[in-house]
């Protein structure tokens, strides 16, 4: 019997990668490949020129956001950087080449996400690029939202709510690209996979397992919003930056953040971690690829369990219902 099963999984994983390799190829006429998980954002976007073009980047006020934030500045575009507070938001434009708009946002408050997408929409513009990027990881103790998961709610149900609100200027771009920002982590929810009967934490918690359920969420978002934006030239795929020493870990155990320094020849720095994010979002090549999982500027394979269409649909359809009152 557990020969059948494993079997079973083999060949439904091997489906899955061929599924999303077919989604992420590259079109016969891009330029060969040239950057490397060691490429910086600045090197993935030189000679890209992003003038006219409106993006806005969540969680902009540090680590990758801001970086990100700063490169899509620096090749020309009007940047709409969101912090949680106004005054955190202010301050990250102060830094930032170019036009910057600072907006505030907190994901964890969904009247704060449809005050902020009001503020966008007023701005009567077409919303080039949507890098949503904010999120927390692995809180000790369980923390509720909405009578959810508190990571759930700020990493995957802000980002539907905003991306949703928005859907009209992305439509109206001349190729509006929703670039989410994942995790390998996705596979830290496996086996199970999206505990749809523990979205609340109440048959357990486990701070990791949990995280990974976000991430996971954000690529079935990504997945079921591409099939939505078929009709239009709008993109959206998942990116993996890669394991970058930033403001959220801050919640791992003391112990583990005095270690880290030590993992610092395994990550990337946050020039690095915001290539693929920046990649993804510029790159002339991926103007037409959609509900691809990316990683250092390539496509990536992840767990087959982001890649199944019936579960995308059913996560959809209750991010629905949960953020109704907003949308």
């Amino acid at each position: 019997m557990t020969r059948k099963l494993d079997r079973r999984r083999f060949v439904a994983s091997a489906a899955a990668a061929a599924v999303l390799m077919a989604a992420t190829a590259l079109p016969a006429r891009a330029a060969p490949r040239r950057f490397t998980s060691r490429s910086t954002a600045e090197e993935v976007t030189s000679g890209i020129e992003l003038d006219g073009r409106l993006a806005l980047v969540t969680g902009a006020t540090s680590g990758i956001g801001l970086e990100t934030a700063r490169v899509l500045a620096l090749r020309g575009a009007r940047v709409i950087a969101c912090g949680r507070t106004p005054q955190r938001a202010v301050e990250a434009c102060a830094t930032l080449p170019g036009q910057c708009i600072p907006l505030a946002l907190d994901l964890a408050d969904f009247d704060s996400v449809r005050a902020a997408s009001r503020d966008v929409l007023a701005l009567d513009s077409p919303l080039d690029i949507l890098v949503c990027n904010a999120g927390i990881m692995a809180p000790p103790r369980l923390e509720l939202a909405y009578g959810l998961e508190r990571q759930f709610v700020v990493n995957h149900l802000g980002h539907f709510l905003l991306a949703n609100r928005l859907l009209a200027p992305l439509r109206a771009a001349s190729q509006g690209r929703v670039v989410v920002i994942g995790s390998r982590a996705h596979r830290w929810s496996l086996p199970e996979g999206l505990q749809f009967d523990n979205l609340d934490g109440s048959r357990g918690y486990d701070p990791r397992k949990f995280y990974g359920q976000s991430k996971l969420a954000n690529g079935l978002f990504a997945l079921e919003l591409s099939r939505r934006l078929g009709d239009s030239p709008a993109t959206a795929n998942t990116v993996h930056p890669g394991v970058i020493l930033t403001n959220i870990l801050r919640y791992l155990p003391g112990w583990q953040q005095r270690f880290s320094p030590l993992a610092r020849p395994f990550t990337k720095s946050v020039a690095q971690g915001a290539a693929t994010p920046c990649w993804v979002a510029t790159a002339p090549e991926l103007a037409s690829v959609s509900g691809g999982y990316f990683a250092d500027c390539r496509p990536a394979v992840p767990a087959a369990e982001m890649t199944d269409p019936a579960t995308a649909r059913r996560l959809w359809a209750l991010s629905e219902e949960w953020t109704g009152a907003w949308l």
